[in-house]
């Protein structure tokens, strides 16, 4: 498994703009409508299904740390979700050996932390919808979203790619993994 984490994390990010410039990206099922024509017989793909499908190679790593941390079931309900989804490259920045360690059992909780830090359970946050603000999390700590010209930033993480629309959501890639508060534990199951 840790091979596979690394070989992930070598990934490139691919080059996208921010929230004002990027055209919106829907998920595999609404692609999967365009392309079949029968939209009777579609699911829509919940932030989970969406995260590991078509078109989202750039984040198998964090939907590899929401397996280890037991949050699959959490991010398939009802929400809505904003989720701040980190780039492989995002979790290549990290010392060596963070992202091995984050994953092993005993550091669970604190994984599961990290994690939850980069969720917004409430209203889907659209790139329409951004302003400078303070957004809950479901980790309980709030983030910081600031407006910087063109860029949207999240605890100093770039948004680079929006919109990514799920049944139960909204997920924007974003360019570094943010790290809540010490001390915090997570609020959300």
């Amino acid at each position: 498994m840790i091979r596979n984490i690394r070989s992930m994390l070598c990934a490139a990010a691919m080059g996208c703009s921010a929230f004002g410039t990027i055209s919106l990206v829907t998920s595999p099922a609404f692609a999967q409508v365009a392309d079949h024509g029968d939209m009777k017989d579609m699911k829509p793909k919940d932030i989970i299904e969406t995260a590991a499908g078509p078109g989202m190679t750039e984040v198998t790593t964090v939907v590899a740390a929401i397996k280890a941390a037991d949050l699959v079931e959490t991010l398939k309900g009802k929400g809505p979700f904003t989720v701040f989804a980190p780039t492989n490259a995002a979790f290549a920045k990290l010392p060596a050996g963070t992202v091995e360690n984050l994953l092993k059992p005993e550091n669970k909780e604190k994984l599961k932390s990290i994690l939850l830090y980069h969720v917004h359970a409430g209203a889907a946050i659209k790139a329409a919808d951004v302003k400078t603000m303070s957004l809950s999390t479901a980790n309980g700590a709030p983030l910081a979203v600031k407006l910087d010209g063109s860029n949207v930033m999240i605890n100093g993480a770039k948004v680079i790619k929006t919109d990514v629309v799920a049944s139960n959501g909204i997920i924007h890639w974003i360019d570094t993994v943010v790290m809540p508060p010490m001390g915090d534990k997570p609020a959300m199951k």
